[in-house]
C-alpha cells in the first residue's frame, strides 16, 4: 500500500499544480482592468480641460498685461502733457499777477 500511494502522490500533487496554477484569460482581464481603464479615461478629460481653461486663461492674462502696457504708455503721456499745461498756466498767473500789480500801483 505504500507504493501505491508514493505514486499516487506526486500525480495528485501534479494535478493539483496545474488546477490552480493556470493563467488568466483575456475576459477575465479585461473585466479587471475595465475600472481602472474608465478612471483613466475619466482623468485625461478632466486634464484635457483643466489644460484648455489653462491656455485660456494665459491667453486672457497677455491680453490684460498687453493692455496694462498700453494704458500706462498713454498715462505716462498725459502726465507730460499735464506738465505742460501746468507750466504755461503758471506762466499766464504770473503775466496776469503782473498786469494787476501794475493797475495798484498809484500814481504820483
Amino acid at each position: 500500500m505504500t507504493t501505491s500511494l508514493t505514486k499516487l502522490a506526486p500525480a495528485v500533487i501534479l494535478v493539483g499544480a496545474l488546477g490552480l496554477g493556470g493563467c488568466a484569460t483575456k475576459s477575465f482581464v479585461r473585466e479587471q482592468i475595465a475600472p481602472v481603464s474608465q478612471r483613466v479615461d475619466a482623468l485625461e478629460a478632466k486634464l484635457q480641460e483643466t489644460d484648455g481653461i489653462a491656455k485660456s486663461a494665459d491667453a486672457t492674462a497677455k491680453a490684460a498685461q498687453t493692455e496694462a502696457q498700453a494704458a500706462s504708455g498713454q498715462a505716462q503721456n498725459n502726465g507730460q502733457r499735464l506738465d505742460q499745461l501746468n507750466a504755461r498756466v503758471d506762466g499766464i498767473e504770473q503775466r496776469m499777477q503782473a498786469q494787476e500789480n501794475k493797475r495798484k500801483r498809484p500814481r504820483n
